[in-house]
């Protein structure tokens, strides 16, 4: 009899405390509808129930799974796992024009095919609703800080926000695109980088532009930082127009990339420059521009990535 109870409680116990943990997750609720809504999307689309449960935690718990990735996993991940952590969490670099031109998308987009636009083996699909609904919530990287930049509330989930304005309603809200329009230009006008990011458990799909600084971005950090490539370039990069330019040292400060160096005048360097415009927007003799490169790939433009298809 004692045998039965104690194994019975060897199987209770863990069980009654992952459904505590879950309950406390959809806050207080069984299952909230957004919950119910992407399980049920993501069990259509043929997604695995281990990539299901890893999306709901990374949607659910965004600020805890951002710390620890940020302050324990990436000083401590070896090559292998850095490749491995890259090609399942990646970003794309927008500059601004580009980046509203998401925000302003008039049409449905459904592409899986963009090998040659976000050059990762997976997570490299966009499938949009034109005009996409913006959510914007209270960033994770900079939440994880000590003394982060501000606002905090940058990052935005672009399409279905469901699942975080009902997880995250002290967090996150809905805004309009001519609020996410002035968003964008005040994260610029900061000298942030505007990035498209894409997650193999968020559907395998680009779900967020979020607006990052060097000092708080978990992103920046692990491509610069620690070597880790989760950023790939805009498919520009950084022309100095060496008369205009009075080698005043802003543009080597503001680089997130630290890929200008100033001696006697400006220099870009080429291999690690992304093609963010950061630089760009912070000169005022406007003696740096982006140019077109195509060795640094295609761009990310919702206007030209191909014909528009209809999104069930």
């Amino acid at each position: 009899m004692i045998w039965i109870v104690g194994g019975l409680a060897v199987f209770l116990v863990p069980l009654s405390a992952l459904l505590v943990l879950w309950v406390i997750g959809e806050r207080g609720h069984l299952m909230l509808p957004s919950t119910r809504a992407g399980l049920t999307e993501r069990r259509g689309s043929g997604g695995s129930l281990l990539n299901s449960l890893h999306g709901y935690v990374y949607g659910r718990w965004p600020y805890q799974y951002i710390r620890f990735a940020v302050l324990r996993i990436l000083p401590r991940m070896g090559d292998d796992l850095k490749r491995w952590w890259a090609d399942r969490y990646h970003g794309k670099v927008l500059p601004t024009e580009l980046a509203r031109a998401v925000i302003t998308l008039d049409h449905d987009i459904c592409r899986t095919d963009l090998e040659q636009v976000v050059p990762y083996p997976k997570a490299r699909d966009i499938v949009l609703k034109g005009p996409p609904g913006i959510t914007v919530l209270e960033c994770p990287c900079r939440h994880a800080r000590e003394n982060p930049c501000t606002p905090t509330d940058v990052c935005m989930i672009v399409g279905d926000g469901r699942f975080t304005l009902e997880h995250h309603p002290h967090r996150s809200r809905r805004i309009s695109q001519e609020e996410a329009l002035a968003l964008l230009d005040a994260e610029h006008a900061r000298g942030h980088v505007h990035t498209a990011y894409f997650k193999d458990a968020c559907g395998d799909q680009f779900y967020a532009i979020c607006n990052c600084c060097k000092c708080c971005c978990g992103g920046l950090e692990a491509m610069v930082k620690h070597g880790v490539p989760m950023v790939a370039s805009s498919g520009f990069v950084a022309e100095v127009d060496k008369g205009a330019c009075i080698a005043c040292g802003t543009c080597e400060e503001v680089c997130p990339f630290e890929a200008v160096h100033v001696n006697g005048r400006s220099e870009v360097i080429w291999a690690k420059c992304m093609g963010c415009g950061v630089c760009e927007g912070q000169c005022d003799t406007e003696a740096i521009r982006l140019v077109r490169d195509e060795r640094k790939g295609i761009p990310l433009d919702v206007r030209e990535i191909g014909v528009p298809v209809a999104v069930a």
